[in-house]
């Protein structure tokens, strides 16, 4: 049969080409050393692939939170170790301030160092990391605290009343009252001083309804109507049983925020009253589905914590509910509705938002679990705190007085300023519990620091793991690739040879 020149070019070229490719595919996966480099190289094979890619890369995040994480809990660490520290310091300068054998010079003399170390805590407790104040709670763009003066006294007279202080003062102010009676109700006379007590000045307030304001040179002081005061009797040193005395001096005031409160909103027509109780990490939506009464046996509800997108239904009540008052159990605690005076109905689609003050902040160290890598400082430092609810400042809420550091050391510096020895006394005996409540937050920190080692072990495992199972899928033998390759190239070169020979052949050779 005889071959066509051109049939037998098309046949050789189309063995050329499908040698070359063959060896060009082997080539490539050669230089990348895998064995799917494309989709169609192997599609079950390609979306194990990506599936595992994926698992690869939220592992490396959480190790970088993890990373993260580390570093905010070891810099918090060295910090209340470093707060520690300069607490031993203070407790040696209040321990000398309060022995007996130490003049006035010699505690005004203390009080300087005491002033100083006051202000490295401030900057202590105004500590960043990556730019982020981590005592601030979740408000870490802000200083945690900022210098104020707070006041306290020897005789409980502004205790349960509420005062202001404005201006600054860079030594203890001292008060005494020199008449007794009650402010916004009598005259009074007073006396400050500006320089530990060695020398006062005299002032009035009227007897004028509301609140007075004291001027104390560069401080003004505003006393709530109706604080009592007696007075100081000047035949008699010193403050013990001898009228009202008030020190201004320094503290610390917290600005971040804190975990404390939990709120309510409602919506809907719904008057009835609410609140909330228990541990909230998130906001929870409650929803009644169907109309009813506080007292209805059984009211249907359902719940949300991701804002509405999905809901938990079918849940009921366990009829303990009476004609004024209904608990409702959600993840985290309870809403419980009170009859306002306005009725007890409950109409279908009547929505609450529970809503906690969320100071922490979080971070994903593996699926599902989170680790808080801030503190809310008010709770380790104490100060003064004004609630995002309230207008008025106080001592620092659910820190007991006795373990308030800022508040402490401030009136020990105070009580050095004015030479009071039993003032000195006082705040010593302080001391010691405030140090201790500091090494108990380094411990928790330290807890965290250790739980995050663990987490990373498991995450690394983890990490060796889905890379095996990738390269399992993935990467090409090594082995077995050079031989195809060097296989392939033979199948090549022999193409080419014999299509060479072939088609130099004519009628021509046999003449």
């Amino acid at each position: 049969m005889r071959i066509s020149t051109q049939t037998r070019f098309t046949f050789f070229i189309g063995n050329m080409n499908d040698a070359l490719g063959e060896l060009m595919e082997l080539n490539i996966k050669a230089s990348t050393q895998k064995d799917v480099n494309r989709p169609s190289d192997d599609p079950v094979g390609m979306a194990r692939i990506l599936d595992h890619r994926e698992t690869i890369a939220a592992l490396d995040q959480y190790a970088e939170n993890i990373n993260t994480a580390t570093g905010w809990l070891g810099f918090a660490d060295s910090t209340l170790t470093r707060t520690n520290e300069i607490l031993t310091r203070i407790r040696t300068l209040a321990e000398q301030a309060a022995t007996g054998t130490m003049s006035a010079d010699n505690r005004e003399q203390a009080s300087y160092e005491a002033r100083q170390l006051h202000e490295e805590l401030i900057v202590l407790a105004n500590s960043k990391y990556e730019q982020q104040y981590i005592f601030a709670g979740h408000n870490t763009g802000e200083q945690a605290f900022e210098r104020a003066l707070w006041l306290n006294d020897n005789d409980g007279a502004t205790a349960g009343t509420t005062f202001s202080i404005t201006g600054d003062a860079n030594k203890t102010v001292l008060v005494r009252f020199t008449t007794a009676g009650a402010v916004g109700t009598d005259a009074l006379d007073y006396e400050y001083s500006t320089d530990g007590g060695t020398t006062f000045t005299s002032g009035s307030i009227p007897a004028v309804a509301g609140d007075k304001t004291l001027n104390l040179g560069g401080v003004q002081l505003t006393l709530e109507a109706g604080t009592t005061v007696t007075a100081h009797d000047p035949a008699v040193s010193g403050d013990a049983n001898n009228g009202t005395w008030m020190w201004i001096r320094p503290t610390a005031q917290y600005k971040g925020d804190d975990n404390d409160a939990i709120s309510v909103d409602t919506f809907g027509p719904s008057l009835l009253s609410n609140a909330a109780s228990g541990i909230f990490n998130k906001n929870v939506t409650v929803r009644i589905d169907s109309d009813a009464a506080l007292d209805s046996d059984p009211v249907e509800y359902s719940y949300s914590t991701d804002g509405g997108s999905s809901w938990v239904e079918g849940l009921t009540t366990d009829g303990s509910g009476s004609a004024t008052e209904l608990s409702l159990v959600v993840p985290g605690g309870t809403l419980t509705l009170y009859d306002s005076g306005s009725g007890n109905t409950l109409t279908a689609g009547d929505q609450w938002i529970i809503r906690p003050r969320t100071a922490n902040v979080q971070m994903e160290i593996s699926p599902g679990e989170n680790i808080t890598v801030n503190n809310v400082g008010k709770d380790i430092f104490g100060g003064i705190y004004q609630d995002p609810s309230s207008s008025v400042l106080t001592l620092a809420p659910g820190v007991p007085s006795s373990e308030n550091m800022f508040d402490t050391v401030g009136r020990l510096i105070g009580y050095m300023e004015t030479n009071n020895q039993g003032g000195c006394q006082e705040a010593l005996e302080e001391l010691t519990p405030i140090s201790e409540r500091i090494m108990n937050y380094a411990a928790r920190v330290g807890a965290s620091e250790n739980r995050l080692q663990v987490a990373s072990g498991i995450l690394d495992t983890m990490r060796n793991n889905e890379k095996e199972r990738l390269s399992s899928v993935e990467d090409a033998d090594v082995t077995e690739l050079m031989t195809n390759l060097a296989n392939q190239q033979m199948v090549y070169e022999t193409v080419l040879r014999s299509s060479s020979m072939v088609m130099r052949m004519s009628l021509v050779n046999y003449i």
